[in-house]
């Protein structure tokens, strides 16, 4: 028994004073637990973990991730960059929230939403014999040396796929890169690259070429697990990213 009950007054047994502290530590608990809650339902706070490839990081992301942050400083926000095999393996695990990634994705458990198709140019030092060229076709690239993104990189499953379809091997001067690594090879001159245009600065070192008939695209897509409802801060990012794919479209960013 913790109460003496009378008809005047309810007072605290032995145990009854020995079980207060704990039983004042639990409804304490229980209210850091339901603010907590409040907080995360209100993103002022909670954590998200994003997935992206390293081309998506240097030209879709930023502003992205920048215009979350600041609507959302409290937020705990971390960002894995790996090739599109690597980050859907990390989904299934359950180390990450969202991936941006290359689509299509070709498993059950995944789900996937179209964000937009991306245009592949070939990424040239502006003394290259292409460099003055506005396009040209796949099968052109037969004897270019390529520098060539690592296994598991879908611009490099791209590059070879095409190059296959026109009927060819491509030479690869050097393989095993990451996208600044290979930015930077081409504009030293090593290389051509195949690269997401818009990764090609205007004003930098590099020219971009296009491909006959934009012969080579890619689509970007958002993944996630289907067994995973959104938290509230995953819904938010999802908002952004819409939201500045469609400024985009409409000429607005």
């Amino acid at each position: 028994a913790l109460f003496h009950r009378d008809r005047a007054e309810v007072t605290l047994t032995g145990a009854g004073e020995v079980f207060l502290p704990w039983a004042r530590q639990v409804l304490a608990d229980c209210e850091a637990g339901a603010a907590a809650v409040r907080d995360l339902l209100g993103l002022r706070g909670g954590r998200l973990v994003l997935g992206a490839t390293p081309s998506l990081t240097t030209n879709l992301l930023p502003r992205v991730l920048a215009r979350f942050h600041a609507d959302h400083p409290a937020i705990e926000l971390t960002v894995h960059e790996a090739g599109s095999q690597d980050l859907v393996d990390r989904l299934g695990r359950g180390e990450m929230d969202l991936a941006v990634v290359i689509l299509p994705v070709d498993r059950p458990w995944v789900e996937s939403r179209d964000l937009m198709e991306e245009e592949l140019v070939l990424a040239v030092d502006r003394r290259h014999p292409l460099a003055h060229r506005r396009s040209i076709r796949v099968a052109e690239l037969e004897q270019v040396p390529l520098v060539m993104f690592k296994d598991g990189y879908d611009l490099r499953e791209a590059t070879l796929l095409a190059c296959h379809q026109a009927g060819f091997n491509p030479v690869m001067a050097m393989q095993g890169l990451e996208m600044d690594g290979a930015l930077a090879l081409a504009a030293a001159g090593a290389a051509a690259a195949v690269v997401p245009g818009s990764v090609v600065a205007p004003s930098g070192p590099l020219r971009a070429v296009r491909f006959r008939g934009a012969a080579l695209k890619r689509r970007i897509g958002l993944a996630s697990r289907r067994d995973h409802p959104f938290s509230p801060a995953a819904s938010a990012f999802v908002q952004a990213l819409q939201d500045h794919l469609d400024k985009g479209a409409t000429g607005g960013g």
